[in-house]
């Protein structure tokens, strides 16, 4: 994680978190980049290495984070975690996929981008799976007919095909794909890419490990 502070001020009883939190490079909620993060409530701080907690409000999107700080030398309250964490594409997702995917998590504040991205990330997925032939609607439904995908998950990769398609060929009646809309394609795309690549990747770890323990 970053480094993420605030400054202390004086309090009843002790310090408080200041006004702002530092050093978020994005919302967690909405992926806005460097948010605008106002102090909603605070722990009371009474010495250095002092834990405690604190909440803050993105000035875009009105969601709040929740931090966990450490008073430290120098007057600064350190964050030792923060909730939501900033979405971050799992290591096991191979390339390009995991790229695609990233993008999609940090442009949400921009649906079109968003929609487009994971929709990117959907295609990777399936060509890495060997699906390279034709057009994505024709991948996806090869891969439901391969049992790659059941078919609840094919009908969403058809809507997330769907959703891209409409802001990259700037479609004449619906150009652009909601907030809402680019959420569920980027939670499809993740979701995708946990059970074809990291469910998968943990199961074999797994079963490396036990081998190994009976050895």
């Amino acid at each position: 994680m970053a480094e993420i502070y605030t400054s202390l001020i004086s309090s009843q009883g002790g310090h408080a978190a200041a006004g702002k939190l530092l050093g978020v490079g994005r919302c967690p909620h909405c992926s806005v980049a460097s948010p605008n993060l106002n102090r909603l409530w605070s722990d009371t701080f009474k010495a250095i290495g002092t834990q405690g907690w604190a909440t803050y409000r993105c000035n875009s999107c009105n969601a709040v984070v929740c931090g966990e700080f450490i008073w430290e030398q120098g007057g600064l309250l350190k964050a030792i975690s923060i909730w939501p964490d900033a979405k971050a594409a799992h290591e096991d997702v191979p390339q390009p996929a995991r790229t695609f995917l990233q993008q999609a998590f940090e442009t949400l504040h921009a649906p079109d981008a968003a929609a487009v991205m994971a929709g990117s990330a959907v295609d990777a997925m399936l060509k890495h799976h060997g699906y390279t032939e034709g057009s994505l609607y024709k991948r996806i439904d090869q891969a439901l007919e391969d049992n790659l995908l059941t078919k609840g998950m094919a009908d969403w990769a058809h809507e997330v095909r769907l959703g891209s398609n409409r802001p990259r060929h700037a479609d004449a009646d619906k150009p652009h794909v909601s907030s809402d809309e680019a959420k569920q394609s980027v939670e499809f795309a993740e979701a995708l890419g946990n059970f074809l690549f990291v469910l998968t990747a943990k199961i074999d770890r797994g079963i490396a490990a036990a081998k190994a323990a009976e050895a």
